[in-house]
């Protein structure tokens, strides 16, 4: 084969080695929000305890992630200050337990199709905390998508079947502390110029979030695990559970390492549709006509803001391309004009 079929077998497999990615990924994901449903629903596994399973998920992954980074050397280490930790990775951390905390709480309360539906507010809470702490430029047309974000959503969760309260308080809640905590980390990490992947991540977050829940933990559920003498841990449910939390970050890693961020947020809206096909067909939850068209709705504002996003990513690429030629064109200028008075003769005196 020429040249050219070497280029195209190249590209051949670029495209199948991202999709593998995104295949894994969505996988992984779909595995840990069905499994945690499976624990802590309370007519599946029984087992209604977010915050002990946080915790469990938090000091497994705390533990591998300092393997792969002290042991095996995986990745390298992000060299922190003690001062740079507390006020940036603590704040971030505590955001994170209570993200967490919030979020799987709501699996004791709603069912996994509806959970994906309230999950579509994200970026209008991203975006809506990035104008208030200024990361975000205000724009009309941008809040004018968010509201058909937030009215779409609004939509499913009148149609909902099995509306909880309590459960849509909790899951918003999730929702809110997971959009501050994106903001925080491009304000306090990013701007620094640390940027931390999942493994890193783990390495210093996990641990700041397990001492975070274990303060609820004594108050909220020590107190109910203590009188549930029955109860045994169930070192294949808990372990495989913990195995697949971990694997879903390593998949993030590779999924933004080799793809992009934007790649991840298209993945999710078609892993959120996988959810709510698979929660009506095999959990069986209930699924409404009116269901389906609030989350419609907020999927095209959520597939717009996507591609306004993709739209400013190839502008800025654009301008940063345009920048570099011009910085080769007048280096190359400049080499010329030196060359020429270097080979320029000298004029001698009479």
């Amino acid at each position: 084969m020429g040249k050219g079929g070497a280029l195209s077998d190249g590209v051949v497999k670029k495209i199948v080695l991202s999709y593998t990615y995104v295949a894994i990924w969505i996988f992984l994901s779909f595995t840990v929000i069905v499994y945690n449903k499976y624990i802590l629903d309370k007519k599946m596994y029984n087992w209604p305890f977010p915050i002990t399973l946080t915790m469990i998920h938090m000091a497994f992954c705390s533990s591998l992630a300092v393997l792969l980074i002290k042991v095996f050397k995986v990745v390298e280490p992000v060299s922190m200050s003690r001062e740079t930790y507390i006020r940036s990775v603590v704040p971030i951390g505590a955001l994170y337990s209570l993200s967490l905390w919030l979020s799987n709480s709501a699996y004791i309360y709603l069912s996994v199709s509806f959970i994906q539906m309230l999950k579509a507010l994200m970026p209008v809470a991203v975006y809506s905390i990035g104008v208030l702490l200024k990361k975000e430029s205000f724009k009309s047309e941008t809040m004018t998508n968010m509201l058909s974000i937030s009215f779409g959503v609004a939509i499913a969760a009148y149609g909902e079947a099995k509306f909880d309260t309590w459960g849509v308080m909790l899951q918003l809640g999730a929702v809110a502390f997971e959009a501050t905590r994106l903001v925080l980390i491009q304000i306090l990490l990013t701007s620094k110029g640390i940027n931390l992947n999942p493994i890193t991540s783990l390495y210093y977050v996990a641990p700041c979030c397990l001492g975070f829940l274990f303060f609820p933990w004594i108050f909220v559920e020590l107190p109910i695990l203590k009188e549930t003498s029955s109860f045994h841990f169930d070192f294949m449910v808990f372990g495989t559970n913990s195995v697949c939390a971990f694997a879903l970050n390593l998949a993030v890693f590779l999924l933004v390492g080799k793809t992009s961020a934007l790649t991840m947020n298209v993945a999710g809206v078609v892993k959120d549709w996988l959810l709510i096909a698979f929660s009506w067909s095999v959990i069986k939850d209930t699924v409404t006509p009116l269901n389906l068209f609030g989350y419609g709705l907020a999927f095209l504002g959520v597939a717009y803001y996507n591609h306004c996003k993709l739209q400013a990513l190839k502008a800025k690429d654009a301008q940063k391309k345009v920048q570099q030629s011009d910085e080769e064109a007048a280096g190359k200028l400049l080499e010329e004009r030196e060359s020429e008075a270097a080979g320029k003769p000298k004029e001698t005196e009479d």
